[in-house]
């Protein structure tokens, strides 16, 4: 999921890697509205509500909500950087560290939320800004690796793609186009995907409250440790083979010896 970059994925890549990262996107999108009335996971009903506040000329409230866009976007940002400076480095590493990242920040309003909240205003705006980051983060990263072609943070895009294939599909040509039936794949199990998450986080929400936001990590833990697996056993597997290539040379070389002892001794 997280061991290729851009145009060398495979279709079973982006899916995997989006039906995990929309599950937490769901997960922490109702957490987020259940616990302070506010999505987290998206920020475009937060641009109308900027405008709404400019028109009603709330400062306070519209350097909040720009602060909430801001947080979006530097997430986005900085997932980016991460990818960009580090992926000739290590890829696994460039794109494993905008997920840490965003475990970290979900493990701040998990602990925060468990331990200190108190319901204040502040509180709860600061909160939903770490969660934003969080998003960005998520978003920016899923983004940037898949050429732009997973973003499970949001629908709304993926929805009228969504529509635009199943109006194509009406046509038997569109049908049996191999790359349009992978994408309807593609974006049906990132909004399927999407609503368990967002199911999970509803019900589980009841019992755990707060620690919700650690089963979210648990989840990203799991798409960290999927590669890392895949890596170590394709790094074991490398290992054997060129110890068994070399083997096979040594043995090759050694019936070289062997013949050319035959022949000379043969000659005399």
């Amino acid at each position: 999921m997280l061991r290729k970059y851009s145009n060398s994925r495979r279709i079973s890549d982006n899916i995997k890697l989006g039906s995990l990262t929309a599950f937490t996107s769901g997960m922490v999108n109702i957490a987020s509205l259940l616990i302070f009335f506010s999505f987290s996971s998206n920020i475009t009903g937060h641009y109308a509500i900027l405008a709404a506040e400019i028109v009603k000329g709330n400062t306070y409230q519209i350097v909040v909500v720009l602060g909430w866009i801001l947080m979006f976007f530097m997430g986005s940002f900085v997932s980016n950087q991460m990818v960009i400076n580090f992926n000739k480095k290590s890829t696994y590493l460039a794109h494993s560290l905008p997920i840490l990242l965003e475990i970290i920040c979900l493990l701040v309003v998990g602990y925060y939320g468990q331990f200190f909240y108190r319901e204040t205003l502040f509180e709860t705006e600061f909160l939903l800004m770490i969660m934003l980051f969080a998003m960005g983060l998520q978003n920016g990263l899923t983004a940037s690796i898949s050429n732009f072609t997973v973003k499970t943070t949001h629908l709304t895009g993926l929805t009228t793609d969504l529509a635009i294939l199943a109006s194509m599909f009406t046509k038997k040509e569109f049908r049996d186009n191999s790359e349009l039936v992978n994408k309807s794949k593609l974006l049906l199990s990132i909004v399927v995907s999407y609503i368990v998450g967002a199911l999970a986080s509803g019900y589980t929400y009841q019992l755990l409250e707060f620690k919700v936001f650690y089963v979210v990590c648990l989840f990203l833990l799991v798409v960290l440790a999927y590669d890392f697996y895949k890596i170590k056993v394709g790094q074991i597997l490398i290992s054997r083979r060129s110890k068994s290539k070399k083997i096979t040379y040594d043995y090759d070389q050694l019936l070289a010896k062997s013949e050319d002892i035959k022949i000379e001794e043969s000659v005399f």
